[in-house]
């Protein structure tokens, strides 16, 4: 079972579905991976997602990554992804915080405009990058950038989200 819990800070959009959109994005990410059968499980397994504000997200961007500056979303994985593999499913005693993903607003509206999409998609999409990254996944290597990529369409497809990689050629 996927726990999803969400918090919104007052920087982001009211009118929005933050927390369903939170909790859709990452199920989408999940059952595109193997890891898929969590969210049937009986182990109890959280996702953490907030929605921050540009100077938070730029704070822990300094402090865990060395980057001075505010990114569009930060993965802080608390379980190794081979543990996962391990997992017994038939536990109902089993509990896996899996990690916590932070969006910052004021990058994902640029983004967002930048790419011409809705923040609300664009946010989705931050998600499901973020989950795939609490997952294991990486786009350090071009080989690991395509796998990941390929994931994040098919997931975001699910939800009927446009490609977030296509080419304009316009």
């Amino acid at each position: 079972m996927i726990d999803v819990a969400v918090l919104v800070t007052e920087h982001w959009p009211s009118g929005d579905d933050w927390e369903a959109l939170a909790v859709g994005a990452v199920n989408a990410a999940l059952l595109k991976t193997p890891h898929g059968d969590l969210i049937t499980s009986p182990v109890a397994v959280e996702v953490s997602v907030k929605f921050a504000d540009d100077g938070e997200v730029h704070a822990l961007n300094a402090s865990y990554r060395g980057k001075d500056r505010p990114t569009n979303v930060l993965s802080f994985p608390m379980v190794q992804v081979d543990l996962l593999d391990g997992l017994d499913l038939g536990d109902d005693d089993g509990e896996v915080l899996l990690g916590d993903i932070i969006l910052a607003e004021g990058v994902c509206r640029r983004e967002a405009a930048d790419k011409a999409t809705s923040m609300t998609n664009h946010a989705t999409h931050l998600i499901v990058h973020g989950t795939l990254h609490l997952l294991g996944y990486d786009h350090i290597e071009d080989a690991q950038a395509e796998a990941m990529e390929a994931i994040e369409r098919e997931a975001l497809a699910t939800l009927g989200i446009a490609d977030p990689y296509a080419i304009d050629d316009d």
